[in-house]
């Protein structure tokens, strides 16, 4: 039990790369053996991330940080393994160990190619891992990169088997190939700059460590490379911004976003929109607000109305969409945009109770938008496994053939819209509230996006369940339809989901404490 308490970092961190490795040494023909074998490895973080949960209040904790753990990996350049929690990172790995199995679990109709696949999956989880673990500079961007690999194969390979998109000259390429290299060098082009920024940081400080660049990096004063430091740490910020921009992603950086949701297999969607996106947001709160202070202070207003632009063509976007996929999709950008309005505030006037609730309601968004986008976009997975079409004016009066899905999408669209109760309108409440002393014009702007954000969402609930049933679905006259209702195994998908949604729309502190914990320590 030592060995697990001192080391739970490194377990959590590293047990899916070692079930991944597992999975590869199964007998490939045995389908549903590798599946099970999967989803029962998937479970072995989140009991860790339970122990690290219940031991997290009675570990000691070291500037800000608990259950550390630092060794040696590259002295030369003083880089070191170094690992730690506060509460912002342990509710984003939180999220992380309860999405990847539940996206496992709703992979298991995937038939081809099934050993890479899953194990493809847990190397994903460590890249995500990794970034929200990691207290070293240079091992952040390690784990930030190996993130990108396995979604690109996802995407490439399990994605939409049909579709080409007209590139130039005649030439063609598929639909998925196409998301999936646009998603790589979109963030590949963030990672170039933020690399460099990282690099210069190191040698600059004489270290990759961030509690010691959070004491000497700020304080900087002087020239540096033969320019005002100022000038300096301004490129860097936005190196940094864009970086994580791109990831989140913000208005004028979502393009990709659509395509490779719209692509993506629908467990492939359920963790890009629960937790990859989740990446830039915390790059944010992690490395640019604490790095940047000044620099961060004095670009907040371009944050908030890049933030209110999300909002406001994430929902109009979102609106305009006839497939329920790309509806979803678009509303990510929407919500994501709440998660920076509230970002931008704090930047803004840290240090203020107002800057305070906001950025507890951003991180607390990170955490719904990944539940209830986790669960939109399996019921859209299930909803085009029966009717092969995710064609919004295909549909219409499916309540009477999948009561039990009709309900639970209603309640999933009602999370995502933020209605009282569930756990949309916490966090939204408490951006909004927040901003609105410091970004008054922004926040008032973005009432517009929440407004479409209603709009959207009805659309989307009353083309597909209400009004006359799709003559495509009867049978014969008479006869209400020919597929089946939720099964078992989808339920067992999206119970944890549901349970999570009405949870923290009642009682929410259990969370936000711990995430507030570590906001003021951060900017308090």
């Amino acid at each position: 039990m030592d060995f697990i308490n001192q080391n739970i970092l490194s377990l959590i961190l590293f047990s899916p790369l070692l079930a991944a490795l597992v999975v590869l040494l199964l007998p490939g023909q045995n389908k549903d053996l590798t599946r099970r074998v999967a989803f029962a490895l998937s479970l072995v973080p989140l009991v860790f991330t339970l122990i690290a949960w219940f031991g997290f209040g009675a570990a000691p904790e070291v500037d800000g940080f608990r259950m550390q753990e630092q060794h040696v990996w590259f002295p030369a350049i003083n880089a070191s393994y170094h690992l730690g929690i506060d509460g912002l990172s342990l509710s984003m790995v939180l999220l992380t160990v309860i999405l990847t199995p539940l996206a496992i679990l709703a992979s298991f109709n995937v038939d081809d190619k099934v050993k890479a696949y899953m194990a493809l999956f847990l190397a994903l989880e460590t890249g995500m891992l990794g970034v929200f673990l990691s207290l070293d500079l240079l091992l952040f961007f390690v784990f930030w990169e190996i993130g990108l690999v396995p979604m690109y194969f996802l995407i490439d390979q399990w994605g939409s088997k049909g579709g080409e998109r007209q590139l130039w000259n005649g030439i063609k390429m598929p639909s998925r190939r196409y998301a999936a290299f646009k998603f790589m060098v979109y963030t590949m082009a963030g990672s170039l700059g933020l690399l460099a920024a990282i690099q210069m940081l190191g040698v600059v400080s004489g270290s990759f460590d961030l509690l010691a660049l959070y004491q000497s990096w700020p304080a900087l004063t002087g020239t540096l490379f033969g320019y005002e430091i100022g000038t300096v740490k301004a490129v860097a910020f936005w190196a940094f911004a864009v970086a994580f921009a791109i990831k989140v992603p913000i208005w004028p950086f979502h393009t990709w976003l659509p395509d490779a949701h719209t692509e993506a297999p629908t467990a492939g969607s359920m963790i890009l929109a629960g937790v990859l996106l989740k990446l830039g947001a915390y790059g944010f709160l992690r490395l640019v607000l604490p790095l940047y202070p000044e620099q961060a202070q004095q670009y907040a207003p371009v944050l908030a109305a890049l933030a209110t632009a999300a909002i406001i063509f994430g929902a109009f976007s979102a609106f305009a969409q006839t497939d329920f996929k790309r509806l979803v999709a678009y509303s990510s950008v929407n919500h994501m945009g709440f998660v920076v309005l509230g970002i931008a505030a704090a930047a803004f006037a840290a240090g203020t109770e107002s800057a305070n609730i906001a950025v507890n309601g951003a991180v607390l968004q990170m955490f719904n938008h990944g539940i209830s986008a986790a669960a939109m976009f399996f019921m859209v997975g299930i909803i085009y496994e029966r009717t092969h079409t995710r064609n919004l004016e295909e549909w219409g009066g499916l309540f009477a053939i999948v009561p039990v899905f009709g309900a639970l999408l209603i309640l999933s669209s009602m999370a995502s819209l933020g209605l009282p109760g569930l756990n949309g309108f916490v966090s939204e409440f408490l951006v909004v509230r927040g901003t609105w002393p410091i970004f008054t014009f922004y926040t008032a702007l973005s009432m517009l996006g929440l407004l479409f954000t209603g709009a959207y969402i009805l659309k989307g609930i009353a083309k597909t369940l209400h009004g006359p049933l799709n003559e495509k679905w009867r049978v014969a006259e008479g006869q209400a339809g020919h597929f089946e209702d939720v099964t078992r195994r989808e339920l067992l998908v999206l119970s944890p989901l549901v349970v999570l949604m009405l949870w923290l729309g009642i009682w929410p502190a259990w969370l936000l404490d711990v995430i507030n914990q570590a906001m003021l320590k951060i900017f308090g």
